[in-house]
């Protein structure tokens, strides 16, 4: 594999507290793109990573509330100024029969922006990732634990990898 196709190097580590402990000695070593891979959820390991949480909840309330507030004057709009109809002495602007539709619209929009964002965010769908031409991924869900260091340089990520005890090091392309 040439250079301009490595998108980095792997390596597998026996256990879930080697790999935390792998991911801050890596980034304590400058390399500031990893990826960890485990069966489990493994505490500590979104920590060492550098995981930030995401704004997705600010958005998708934004989202709804704004797609409600449309939804509200577009009925207004309509029932009260492009087409009064009175129906059974009732006002035009009836604010409590437009609430059913309004609530629904803000709360299906705001839900469609959060499973959006959730999808952009993870990068997803993504058929097919490099990882998976690794063989020894296929232990990724029984019992094995990886860290992929993302590198221009797979030489200085493969000595790092060796350097703190990984197991079955292999450049993965792009």
């Amino acid at each position: 594999m040439s250079k301009a196709e490595v998108g980095g190097v792997m390596g597998r580590f026996t256990t879930d507290t080697e790999l935390v402990a792998a991911v801050r000695a890596a980034s304590a070593q400058g390399h500031d793109r990893l990826e960890a891979f485990a069966p489990f959820p493994v505490p500590g390991l979104a920590e060492a990573l550098g995981f930030q949480p995401r704004p997705i909840p600010v958005y998708a309330l934004g989202a709804g509330v704004l797609a409600a507030a449309g939804v509200l004057f577009l009925q207004w709009f309509s029932s009260v100024i492009d087409y009064p109809v009175v129906v059974g002495g009732k006002p035009l602007a009836s604010w409590p029969a437009f609430l059913p539709v309004t609530f629904e619209v803000g709360i299906l929009v705001a839900a469609l922006t959060a499973v959006v964002m959730m999808l952009a965010g993870n990068r997803l769908p993504r058929p097919h990732h490099p990882v998976f031409d690794y063989p020894a991924f296929g232990r990724a869900s029984d019992d094995g634990f990886f860290l992929m260091i993302h590198t221009p340089d797979p030489d200085s990520a493969r000595r790092c990898l060796q350097g703190l005890g990984a197991e079955d090091i292999e450049e993965v392309g792009t």
